[in-house]
């Protein structure tokens, strides 16, 4: 059965609390945290973009996993921001790993969901025994529009996962998956804009909300399982408040949802959003624990998965710098060097 063997995550040092733009743009800034339930954001530095932000992910999930990185042979990357609109980042990151030159890459778009649609193909290619070990990446390097909606939320960091099939290796099965789809124009970016447009709150209930939801029926469906028989739930985070309603709906509670929130200390970091909840979740999961899980991608659409831990998740947590941890180490920056490290001016 296909599983996680080893995962990776990069969150950049640098952070811009909510406060920082709604002053410069003359907001209420309770209004804006308090309706987010976000205070501040993973900003990358001058020089980092999706692709350097992927290397040190993909690093340390290699290193967790515990294999050579020549026995890859897969490399799908799911991002919103690749540095090049033509010229792929999948095998720029495969030439730094070392990987070699046999393996499938693809660089995937779908908005928020591309790594997970990228774990999809993966699972498939290993579970038809046409690959060992495949590298799924979620990175980012969010744009929001100065003074748009999403700038208050549109952060930045990356997650890498290792999927196999070995029992002895696997931190977390595969059980089931599925994804829910729709031609729903909630946020779109036509060739050549800079940023990104969105139907404001029509983001919510006919794309997020329905998509997410129906997705987790669907899974739920498939497994013959229901909420409590989870230990803990994952979905993509846009802001703060969207994955708190929907767990809610689903009939999730805030105990099972709370340690996948990472949207609330470095906000949405579109591509890597719901998988750095997952392994917020992975950093101190038990065996035999199963974790549900949803995406979500404009345009639209949501995959589903359901992982159970294995005991070897144990042993592999030593290797690895938590999430948590990840998130305390920070430095705050002004939103004038928040504009210059992100080329906005």
């Amino acid at each position: 059965m296909t599983g996680i063997v080893g995962y990776g995550t990069y969150v950049p040092k640098y952070r811009l609390k909510l406060s920082e733009i709604a002053q410069v743009w003359g907001k209420d800034t309770a209004e804006i945290e308090n309706g987010l339930r976000i205070s501040e954001k993973a900003v990358p530095g001058f020089d980092e973009d999706s692709v350097t932000m992927a290397v040190e992910a993909a690093k340390k999930a290699i290193a967790m996993a515990g294999i050579n990185p020549s026995s890859l042979q897969s490399v799908y990357f799911g991002s919103e921001s690749h540095p090049y609109a033509v010229n792929p980042s999948s095998t720029t990151l495969g030439e730094y790993l070392g990987i070699g030159n046999n393996y499938f890459a693809a660089d995937l778009e779908f908005a928020c969901k591309a790594a997970t649609a990228g774990m999809q193909i993966t699972t498939g290619l290993i579970d038809s025994e046409n690959i060992k070990y495949g590298l799924v990446v979620g990175s980012d390097t969010a744009q929001g529009k100065p003074h748009d909606a999403l700038e208050y939320t549109a952060a930045s960091a990356a997650c890498a996962y290792i999927l196999g099939n070995k029992e002895t290796e696997s931190i977390a099965k595969i059980l089931e998956m599925s994804s829910f789809s729709s031609d729903t124009p909630d946020f779109w970016r036509r060739d050549g804009a800079k940023y990104p447009s969105h139907f404001g709150r029509f983001t919510g209930e006919p794309a997020y909300f329905t998509h997410v939801i129906q997705e987790g029926k669907n899974l739920l469906a498939k497994s013959k399982l229901v909420p409590k028989d989870f230990d803990y739930c994952v979905f993509h985070m846009p802001n703060g408040k969207f994955p708190r309603v929907v767990a809610k709906k689903l009939g999730f509670t805030p105990e099972q949802l709370a340690p996948s929130l990472t949207v609330d200390k470095i906000g949405n970091p579109y591509s890597a959003s719901s998988l750095m909840g997952l392994a917020s979740v992975l950093d101190s999961a038990k065996p035999k624990q199963k974790i549900f899980f949803v995406s979500y991608g404009s345009g639209a659409g949501s995959d589903g998965f359901i992982f159970e831990t294995t005991k070897e998740i144990l042993q592999k947590q030593k290797k690895t710098i938590p999430v948590l941890k990840q998130m305390e180490d920070k430095i705050y920056i002004s939103y004038p060097q928040y504009l210059r490290q992100t080329h906005t001016i």
